[in-house]
């Protein structure tokens, strides 16, 4: 009988998470985690706050210390290209060499959205993704130069930050009606796009780019659909991502925005499983992909339990968190389908909350972690807020969570 052999195909936080629960879980056989970078497992979102701001070093990205995983019993493979999988074969191709696997999870991850063909090629246009991606953008935040960052999401808003405190000059151009509108209410974006001005960062909402000027091969200028034209020394695209499902794809596997897992992880291929920001789940029936740590583990752990017979569905109270300047973003929950927003402030800050047919989906809590913390108890503990009890003068979230009947 041959040797029992898990795969991760992967080795990001997902992967990461996925290893140490099987391990922990008393899975005793052959463990490999693939990864296509030269680094061990490590921490994405602090690329485009502390790490880039040089606050952290490499080694503080690390999710466990380099020699942790031999430790724990896992190969951990870098600089892996994994070419092919062969599902009825139970076979990858990794670096050129046939590998067999008895089970198999993809933590592939995104990749970011193609370059628009303008930047196509030329110097001093960066995308934020990976470690390489950090380090490359370091080396462009000097003061006085202009940063232009293409898109107006978490990320791109995040490294303005920390340009302009750099003492760049930074513009963001965001091609929706206003930033952060796939994400978050009007509201929210009014919070952030001031707290932006505050620290000198121009916001050009409803625009996008028509034509770039290059010098020796780098980004000079770029000019705008209504005809503004800046001088830029630098362009970071942060225009979103895509889950990286090719060699899902390629190998017949089920995909549609994303590998496609029902809620044990499982994908349509026997002994093959997916999680974390690649991977597309039903929650409250509905296709779901989510691109957030809270996923990448908590869904890693659910697909490891199942592959170890231990299956539970995987019902999350989503959470994000976006740090800029001195504002902690804190999110729970998904706002989608909302229909009605109620502002609450507080004399440490303000929250935005979400409701659907007069029942709260979701909180933004903007430096007020305190209402952040009770929403959170109240949507995991599936305790129900109406629109009418939360609009009260008197209303305290903590109080409301500690009194669970209505």
């Amino acid at each position: 009988m041959e040797q029992e052999h898990i795969a991760i195909v992967g080795a990001g936080q997902a992967a990461a998470s996925l290893a140490m629960r099987l391990r922990h879980s008393g899975y005793s056989g052959a463990l490999t985690l693939y990864g296509d970078e030269p680094h061990p497992p490590y921490q994405r979102p602090p690329l485009s706050k502390a790490y880039l701001k040089r606050e952290w070093t490499v080694d503080r990205l690390y999710l466990r210390p380099a020699d942790f995983w031999s430790d724990l019993g896992v190969a951990l493979v870098t600089d892996a290209r994994v070419t092919a999988l062969d599902p009825a074969g139970r076979t990858l191709e990794v670096n050129d060499r046939t590998v067999p696997w008895s089970k198999l999870a993809l933590a592939t991850g995104t990749r970011p959205r193609t370059l628009p063909p303008e930047f196509s090629g030329l110097k001093g246009v960066y995308e934020l993704r990976g470690l390489a991606d950090a380090e490359r953008l370091q080396d462009a935040i000097r003061p006085g130069r202009h940063l232009m960052v293409l898109g107006g999401g978490y990320v791109g808003l995040e490294t303005a930050a920390v340009a302009v405190k750099a003492g760049l000059s930074v513009t963001v151009v965001e091609r929706a009606a206003r930033i952060l509108e796939r994400v978050a209410c009007a509201e929210t974006s009014d919070a952030i796009r001031a707290l932006h001005a505050g620290h000198g960062v121009r916001i050009l909402e409803g625009r996008s780019v028509v034509a770039v000027t290059a010098r020796d091969g780098a980004v000079a200028a770029v000019t705008l659909d209504d005809g503004t034209r800046m001088e830029v020394d630098a362009v970071l695209v942060g225009i979103g991502v895509l889950p990286r499902d090719e060699l899902a794809r390629a190998a017949g596997i089920a995909c549609d925005n994303g590998i496609a897992v029902d809620v044990h992880g499982r994908t349509s291929a026997p002994g093959i499983w997916a999680a974390g920001d690649c991977a597309a789940f039903p929650l409250a029936g509905i296709p779901t992909r989510l691109e957030s740590v809270q996923n990448a583990v908590d869904q890693a752990e659910c697909a490891a339990d199942d592959m170890l017979g231990r299956p539970r569905a995987y019902e999350p109270v989503p959470w994000f968190w976006s740090d800029q300047y001195d504002m902690k973003l804190q999110i729970v929950g998904l706002n989608r389908g909302y229909d009605a927003v109620l502002r609450r402030r507080t004399e440490r800050g303000e929250s935005l909350w979400y409701f659907r047919e007069g029942r709260m989906i979701a909180v933004d809590a903007l430096n007020d972690a305190r209402t952040y913390m009770a929403a959170k108890k109240l949507l995991e503990g599936g305790i129900a807020v109406s629109l009418e009890e939360a609009a009260q003068e008197g209303f305290d979230p903590v109080a409301r969570m500690r009194r669970p009947a209505a």
